[in-house]
């Protein structure tokens, strides 16, 4: 069994070397690879991404990056793409073929039917001078000096360094398309990251009940409506606006200090400057007005009309948090 520094020493030996090979890319982001970005950008169809082995499990993450971020992708196995899957392709699609050696017997076959059919060929790989390397039209280099297997062969640096290149690809892309948030919220909309931009106070306030009192109203019927609703307050409305707000911290304030309680009615115990946030405001602006006053519900407004409340359990629940 190795020892405990042998194991800590491989790590940080792994890591060096990985660490390493990323940094190397930076030469290799140059005049090539803004005609890449350009020639995507310039695309008026998909991104196929392609690859055989553990190359093409970074082709998959790199079509799920590259999805995410506003440029339609699409992966296709090298393996399968000679047995029947080229039929995916489409005569305006560019073809990303993800290789180290850039001659593995898939690649040698599959890189000449691409070219047949007309889509630009973009070799993202680490052999320059290889049957790929001749074929495409375009090349990413990826290349690494050595893999941080100690025998050099289980594909470790290399795939690292196509991660990487393919996250650079992705940015570059991303800002030249002016992608901002709203548009990352749009393509994810399940994802606590999406819902954070773009689920609105009003989204949590309307599924929950909007529990009100007159002013006149005594204790008994506040305590009543707030534990019948269980958000944790009351709004207390006249003439159909807003006089005030009433939490459970106010009730348990209000018994410390009175032990006779039949002639005190919600508007003498009402907080008259609530903290609101209108309905259209994000649900992640409420966390933030939550969190600076220390408080666990607030007040939901549709311009001057009362809309609900939102509690901060509402935005633990949608993942907000």
């Amino acid at each position: 069994m190795k020892s405990k520094k042998s194991i800590i020493e491989s790590a940080i030996t792994t890591l060096t070397l990985e660490s390493g090979a990323i940094s190397n890319l930076i030469q290799h982001i140059n005049d090539d690879f803004v005609e890449v970005v350009q020639t995507i950008l310039a695309c008026k169809g998909r991104i196929i991404v392609t690859g055989i082995g553990k190359s093409a499990i970074i082709a998959q993450k790199i079509v799920a990056t590259f999805n995410s971020t506003g440029t339609p992708a699409i992966f296709m196995h090298a393996a399968d793409a000679v047995h029947g899957d080229l039929g995916m392709i489409q005569s305006d699609d560019i073809v990303i073929c993800l290789s180290k050696s850039g001659n593995t017997p898939e690649i040698k076959l599959l890189a000449p039917l691409l070219k047949q059919s007309g889509n630009v060929l973009i070799g993202m790989l680490g052999a320059i001078e290889s049957d790929l390397g001749r074929q495409a039209d375009l090349i990413l280099n990826t290349s690494v000096e050595k893999e941080a297997c100690p025998h050099n062969l289980a594909p470790t640096t290399s795939t690292t360094a196509q991660l990487a290149m393919g996250d650079a690809l992705a940015i570059c892309l991303l800002e030249a398309r002016d992608f901002n948030s709203q548009d990352f919220a749009r393509y994810h909309p399940g994802g606590s990251l999406g819902k954070r931009l773009y689920l609105k106070t009003g989204d949590l306030a309307i599924k929950n009940q909007r529990p009100s009192v007159a002013p006149t109203a005594p204790v008994k019927d506040v305590i009543v409506e707030i534990s019948k609703n269980r958000l944790g307050a009351v709004v207390v409305i006249a003439d159909e606006k807003v006089k005030g707000v009433i939490t459970d911290g106010d009730i348990r304030r209000m018994l410390e200090l009175n032990t006779d309680i039949d002639n005190i009615h919600a508007e003498d115990i009402m907080n008259t400057n609530p903290k609101r946030i209108d309905k259209d405001e994000l649900a992640l602006l409420a966390l933030e007005v939550i969190k600076k006053n220390n408080i666990t519900q607030l007040l939901v407004m549709d311009g001057k009309t009362y809309f609900g409340i939102v509690h901060l359990h509402d935005l633990l629940q949608e993942g907000i948090i």
